[in-house]
């Protein structure tokens, strides 16, 4: 079964175009102020122009308030919203109802108790993302560039369907992959030259390793 890649934290236009040509599901524009990867809503807005149909834009926010997410969407093209702070289940269930829009909730996964919480958000959110928990001192609820043990996500047994993220590279992505059975994964920092600065050869060398990951012969 093919696995999606989504690209995240795109800043410029080379990255994107990148994501795109490489053959990218998804791509993340981040409205959070405090990540390097911080894009302006009018960069958000030519940005996501730029996009064909068939790839999907998707707006990471932490703990945003109602209107800023409606200043986004006033201008901005997004097709999912990704909340990465504090939200509650409730909480999903009101961004959904505000945007008219599909919502993915990040959860940072230390143990194996981590990925049961997970279940809380079952019928409540449209797709889960699981990521490292960021340590006490980090300034960022994700994007640290941190793995966790993959193999915990075996054990996660909802329905929702879910995202890989934490760490990934060219180089761990087919472990990863093999290890969680991800059927999705998200690269942020493994596919830069420096924080916010995407690369187009990493990008494309990160979707091929996932297509050769996921591919038939590479269950044999």
């Amino acid at each position: 079964m093919k696995v999606s890649v989504k690209i995240c934290g795109l800043t410029d236009e080379r990255g994107l175009n990148a994501a795109v040509d490489a053959g990218a599901a998804y791509v993340g524009l981040n409205f959070f102020r405090h990540s390097p990867r911080y894009i302006t809503i009018d960069q958000a807005a030519a940005l996501s122009a730029l996009l064909p149909r068939g790839v999907k834009s998707v707006g990471l926010f932490v703990n945003p308030s109602d209107a800023e997410l409606k200043a986004v969407l006033d201008v901005a093209r997004l097709d999912m919203i990704q909340l990465h702070g504090k939200e509650t289940p409730a909480r999903v269930d009101e961004v959904r109802k505000l945007t008219g829009l599909p919502v993915m909730k990040a959860l940072g996964i230390a143990t194996a108790r981590d990925v049961m919480d997970a279940k809380a958000f079952e019928d409540h959110a449209d797709w889960l993302l699981f990521d490292a928990k960021a340590p006490p001192d980090a300034t960022r609820p994700g994007g640290n560039a941190a793995a966790f043990d993959w193999t915990l996500l075996k054990t996660y047994g909802g329905k929702t369907p879910w995202m890989l993220a934490g760490g990934l590279a060219r180089a761990n992505v087919a472990a990863a992959i093999r290890a969680s059975g991800a059927r999705a994964v998200d690269v942020s920092s493994g596919v830069e030259t420096r924080p916010g600065i995407k690369s187009p050869a990493r990008i494309r060398a990160f979707v091929k390793a996932v297509a050769a990951a996921s591919s038939p012969r590479a269950k044999a």
